[in-house]
């Protein structure tokens, strides 16, 4: 089986131990092939309120791609993922929950922040925990196919989440992003854009988006 454990010391964060107390956290997740370098620039960018922490998915893809992964996809045949995916989206998100228990335990808010793979793990982890997230941001991402147990309750809460992704993003499965569309809106307090034009990437007028819905998040809170 494969070791799902993340890192700790590998961990960025956009603050010291002595400076993160009483400041929500930002949990920032990259996408397939990158490292926790690649969101971590864009924190600048960020409200500064936020204490950010970019966390390194802890497999490996198969040589010779780079980086990092949440979960395999080499067995995606014809842009379609199999039974076993959604599985696979629960057990990454799990890790991230367990490194969140070790490491920002008494953070009295959380928001979740990710990009393609590192969007459906953040989304699967509201899903498993709805109580403990505040928001999350989906950039480029979706919603994992199949039901979870607390669903219902997450739907319940309307917990904000903001859905960005380009018109010309091809990596994502159409089926994957109409289901997206469609479970999103039953299941959260949606918000978002599609960027005509975009790829399969995060641009200018997206990162101002998602720093306007940070903003409102932090006067929530």
């Amino acid at each position: 089986m494969d070791d799902l454990r993340i890192d700790p010391d590998v961990v960025l964060w956009s603050a010291p131990a002595s400076q993160r107390p009483d400041r929500p956290l930002l949990v920032l997740l990259h996408g397939y092939g990158a490292d926790e370098h690649d969101l971590f620039a864009l924190a600048p960018s960020l409200p500064r309120d936020f204490v950010c922490a970019a966390v390194r998915a802890p497999l490996s893809p198969p040589w010779p791609a780079p980086g990092h992964s949440w979960y395999p996809i080499e067995d995606v045949v014809d842009g379609e993922l199999s039974d076993r995916d959604p599985a696979r989206v629960t057990a990454a998100a799990s890790s991230v929950l367990t490194w969140l228990d070790a490491a920002a335990a008494e953070a009295a808010h959380i928001g979740l922040l990710g990009f393609s793979q590192g969007a459906s793990v953040a989304l699967q982890a509201l899903r498993l925990q709805p109580e403990r997230f505040a928001f999350a941001v989906n950039l480029s991402g979706y919603a994992a196919p199949g039901a979870l147990a607390r669903d219902a309750e997450l739907a319940a809460r309307h917990v904000p989440v903001f859905w960005g992704r380009g018109a010309r993003d091809e990596v994502i499965p159409p089926a994957l992003v109409e289901h997206t569309a469609q479970w999103l809106p039953a299941h959260s307090d949606l918000s978002g854009r599609v960027y005509p034009g975009l790829t399969h990437s995060v641009s200018e007028d997206e990162l101002a988006d998602v720093r306007v819905f940070l903003d409102k998040r932090l006067e929530a809170l």
